[in-house]
């Protein structure tokens, strides 16, 4: 039996440059496998984190209801523009969640709607109603986004001489927060990589979503980051920064065709589980009992020049003589008023001043 021959290093190596090599390669493989692990455990971190960030924290809210039909009875472009800005920061003030713009002129006749106009966003509607709605985005949209989102147009015009709504969301650049509110930009990311999202500071936020650019979204910037220049940021429903902080973080807006359609297309899973109607012919506020201002999603609904009774009128879906049947509450938020008619933008006021009232007083009582 002949002896095994010994294996001879490859070319200008040693046996102890070749095994030198080998464990190089060998303590490569194992980093490599380590940073590969470390990744896929970052991942998943994150995905538990983005999770649990969506998970939103139920909190109660409150929607008011309008008719855009308000508008027609102002006297000049500027008063239109003044008054939608009035309704606008009453929304602010008493934090509502969302605002409906409802049509209570009944149905609309061929010649109306070759008049009527349509926006990608908030739908078909008679103009009066589209430029209340208009109007209300805009104002209720931080100021460094709004050259971002709203292109030049005549519904808008008197729109940067209205009093700002000021709102927590409304951040300047220098203002440190957990979250912002953004817009997605066409900047070139990396297959792969998400996508840029412009939020008002120096830098922008890289996503891990592709979405398309010109897309408002909210956005949580950790405050841990690895490369302060290069911001990374997750991506969270709108109401989840009120929900985790408890910070009002503005309204949505909405428009409907009818006032059926209010609670239709309510967005709310369970639908409002309380409504009130506002009028002069409605219960006194004063006469109801603390304590049976309780809900989790309200809505609270105001009539034009000719009353809610109007709208409920000319509603085909709407199959009763009593428009307090229509609502879990009808209230007069105002029963000793001086003048003969109180104006919608006025009763807004009124009304949530009333309310906000009622339920300090339930919360007081326990």
């Amino acid at each position: 039996m002949q002896p095994a021959k010994l294996k001879k290093p490859p070319p200008g190596k040693t046996w102890k440059e070749v095994n030198k090599e080998r464990r190089e390669k060998r303590k490569q493989k194992n980093e490599e496998q380590l940073v590969k692990k470390a990744r896929v455990e970052e991942e998943i971190k994150k995905k538990e984190e983005e999770k649990k960030i969506n998970e939103v924290k139920k909190v109660s809210t409150l929607s008011i209801a309008l008719p855009g039909s308000i508008l027609d009875n102002a006297q000049s472009p500027e008063l239109r523009a003044y008054l939608a800005g009035q309704i606008a920061r009453a929304a602010c003030i008493y934090k509502i969640d969302e605002v409906i713009v409802y049509d209570d002129k009944g149905e609309i006749t061929e010649v109306e709607r070759k008049k009527m106009k349509r926006d990608c966003t908030l739908g078909d509607a008679r103009p009066c109603c589209l430029q209340l709605g208009r109007i209300l985005q805009y104002l209720e949209c931080p100021q460094y986004l709004r050259k971002h989102i709203f292109p030049i147009h005549k519904d808008l015009q008197y729109a940067g001489l209205l009093n700002p709504l000021d709102a927590p969301h409304h951040l300047r650049q220098q203002d440190v927060y957990i979250y912002r509110e953004g817009v997605i930009t066409n900047k070139p990311v990396k297959a792969g990589k998400g996508s840029m999202v412009y939020v008002g500071l120096q830098n922008d936020v890289r996503v891990d979503e592709v979405l398309t650019s010109g897309t408002r979204v909210t956005v949580k910037i950790p405050t841990e980051q690895e490369d302060p220049k290069k911001p990374h940021g997750i991506i969270v429903s709108a109401a989840v920064p009120r929900a985790d902080t408890g910070i009002y973080w503005g309204y949505s807006v909405r428009l409907a065709a009818n006032l059926s359609e209010v609670f239709a297309k309510c967005p709310y899973r369970d639908g409002y589980e309380m409504s009130i109607g506002t009028s002069d012919k409605g219960t006194p506020v004063d006469s109801i009992a603390p304590k049976s201002i309780k809900y989790k999603h309200a809505l609270i609904v105001f009539g034009g020049l000719s009353g809610i009774e109007s709208a409920v009128k000319v509603d085909p879906n709407i199959n009763v003589d009593d428009a307090s049947l229509v609502f879990n509450m009808y209230l007069n938020t105002c029963p000793l008023q001086g003048s003969r008619t109180v104006r919608t933008e006025e009763a807004i006021l009124v009304t949530l001043a009333e309310l906000s009232k009622v339920r300090s007083r339930s919360s007081t009582s326990g």
